[in-house]
């Protein structure tokens, strides 16, 4: 791979990684409620999906999106379903309990698992994987050396940009003491995550 297009891919993902979505949220609302560490396994969820979705970038089946657009669009439903029931979820559920900590957290399965099932059926991937990532395949270098170098750069930069909001979830704990702020601050994860589902169907449509 070309050094400038990787330093484009690099940029590319820093800053999908610093942007607020479904995943940022997951892993931001994991890290309020339980702790740093707890919420990195749904940010290794997310990351372990993203394997699957560059092995299909990889592999062609972005040209697949075009050629059969209403399944295409039927899979970007559901993934927004799965956005709506999350965020809903979020922001009329229970408050998260401020005394609660990592001995408290779920199994760690079901934390990984959470974020494997968020980043394999949202829509937003659709916008990376699909249609921008493969862009950055050359013709004329062998697809196995280009495959390794995106599978590094992308989970470290994925994980970089999750470790950082977990990590900002603990001073957010500090200054959400009241019911209100805490209900607030629910909400608004809810509606990002509703919000940047739709714009990834709204936008590859």
């Amino acid at each position: 791979m070309a050094l400038d297009v990787w330093f484009a891919l690099v940029a590319l993902f820093f800053v999908g990684g610093l942007t607020p979505g479904p995943a940022v949220m997951l892993v931001l609302a994991s890290s309020f409620r339980y702790g740093f560490k707890p919420a990195l396994l749904p940010a290794m969820g997310v990351a372990s999906a993203n394997v699957m979705w560059l092995v299909l970038a990889a592999s062609g089946t972005a040209v697949l999106f075009e050629l059969y657009p209403t399944a295409t669009l039927a899979l970007k439903l559901i993934g927004l379903a799965v956005l709506l029931y999350m965020g809903l979820a979020t922001m009329f559920g229970p408050l998260p309990n401020l005394d609660v900590s990592a001995d408290d957290a779920p199994r760690r399965s079901r934390l990984y698992g959470k974020g494997v099932l968020l980043q394999a059926t949202s829509p937003m991937p659709v916008v990376y994987f699909g249609m921008l990532l493969p862009q950055f395949f050359q013709a004329d270098t062998h697809l196995g050396p280009q495959f390794a170098i995106m599978l590094v750069t992308i989970t470290c930069l994925e994980m970089f940009g999750l470790s950082v909001y977990a990590a900002g979830a603990l001073v957010i704990k500090r200054i959400l003491k009241s019911q209100r702020a805490a209900r607030t601050f629910n909400v608004l994860i809810g509606i990002i995550m509703i919000a940047s589902g739709a714009w990834a169907v709204i936008s590859t449509a």
